[in-house]
């Protein structure tokens, strides 16, 4: 098991997880940022001055003018805004990955060379139209004498090609 771990670890699938996780990280705390810093702001001018971190309820019955007053009071409260500022990270984190999935696939499909097509192995007999091998001299089908259809077309009787 030592072995296989070792293994693992050498392929750089481990450092590649980590650094995933690392920048991960960093980009939630940036995209956080973004949406109490820039985007809820935003929203608040349209919705009327509506502080989003400010929307609760309260689970005793009472009114209580802020958040922290309701928690300073001991009640139970579910903060919903909250959870919408958490929704648009999610929304906004999911669209950058998105994005960048979508980047990396088309860099990778673009320096992709295109497959050569392979050489072919069959024609078609110019008698029955069937498939035929290129070697064949005869058609299997129609049993026609190829030689004499490849001497047509080039313009000789058999007996010259």
């Amino acid at each position: 098991m030592l072995k296989e771990f070792k293994e693992f670890a050498i392929k750089g699938n481990m450092l590649d997880m980590a650094v995933g996780v690392i920048i991960g990280g960093a980009f939630s705390n940036l995209v956080t940022a973004l949406v109490n810093s820039v985007i809820m702001p935003l929203l608040s001018v349209f919705t009327g001055k509506l502080d989003f971190s400010q929307l609760f309820i309260a689970m005793d019955g009472q009114a209580y003018p802020t958040l922290a007053d309701a928690e300073a009071a001991g009640a139970s409260v579910v903060a919903y805004g909250s959870f919408i500022s958490q929704v648009l990270n999610f929304l906004i984190m999911a669209f950058v990955v998105f994005l960048f999935v979508k980047t990396m696939n088309k860099m990778r499909d673009h320096n992709k060379q295109p497959e050569a097509a392979p050489a072919p192995t069959t024609k078609k007999c110019p008698f029955c139209l069937s498939e035929i091998p290129l070697q064949a001299s005869r058609c299997p089908h129609c049993t026609s004498d190829l030689s004499e259809a490849s001497a047509a077309a080039e313009g000789t009787t058999p007996a010259e090609a």
